[in-house]
């Protein structure tokens, strides 16, 4: 099968660069690219990607309100470019439903495989600084609604035990392999899990799925 991609950028030589190196990929093509986040959120609607890649500060629409649009609109993934792995607006494209970021600096290989992984339903999580802006995230919000923290795990009361455990393994970052083997169980039968905590819990992806578990207390910043 064949990924549609959208490359969104401001700058051309960025959005041609990343272009011409997915498209020289058998299983990729970039089907559309976009100077603004108004053509990116255009784009996607007329080409119907399995992933868009947005940077963040674009003139017209900026990346996030397009990723706000995009998540809302489409099942396309979405992922955040950036200069600055501690770029502020990072934060709220986690919210709004980006499946993660990358640095515009991304190595080749890194891209591709960032487009492959979050096509299949995965998320950016495996770099650290991925796991730091989640976790700085949930403080942040945390702090912010400090007086309606009681109700935060009544979000869990919907899940089974074996989903509860298989959510704190998968914040702490662990893929779906190295889920079964500390529950002993089989990848598909972890994935069953993961697709459970997903739709009782009305979210879009892994990423979200992370940052819930923070919510909720399940896990804490800095735990192991």
């Amino acid at each position: 099968m064949t990924l549609r991609v959208v490359v969104a950028d401001d700058q051309e030589l960025v959005r041609a660069g990343f272009g011409m190196i997915l498209d020289a990929q058998d299983d990729i093509e970039v089907v559309a690219e976009a100077g603004d986040g108004a053509e990116a959120v255009e784009a996607v609607r007329r080409h119907r990607p399995d992933v868009a890649l947005l940077d963040i500060r674009m003139p017209v629409m900026d990346g996030l309100e397009a990723a706000r649009r995009v998540c809302a609109e489409s099942a396309c993934k979405v992922v955040m470019l950036t200069t600055f792995d501690l770029d502020e607006y990072v934060y709220e494209a986690l919210y709004a439903g980006a499946s993660g970021f990358l640095l515009k600096d991304v190595r080749r290989d890194d891209l591709v495989h960032a487009v492959r992984v979050v096509a299949a339903g995965d998320s950016l999580l495996a770099p650290a600084v991925t796991r730091r802006l989640v976790a700085d995230l949930v403080r942040r919000r945390g702090e912010a609604a400090a007086t309606d923290t009681a109700a935060a795990p009544q979000r869990l009361d919907a899940l089974t035990a074996r989903e509860v455990e298989t959510l704190r393994l998968l914040a702490r970052g662990l893929s779906n392999a190295e889920i079964a083997t500390t529950l002993f169980v089989s990848e598909h039968t972890v994935k069953t899990h993961v697709s459970n905590v997903l739709g009782k819990l009305a979210l879009r992806d892994r990423v979200q799925a992370v940052i819930c578990a923070y919510e909720t207390g399940l896990i804490t910043p800095g735990s192991p």
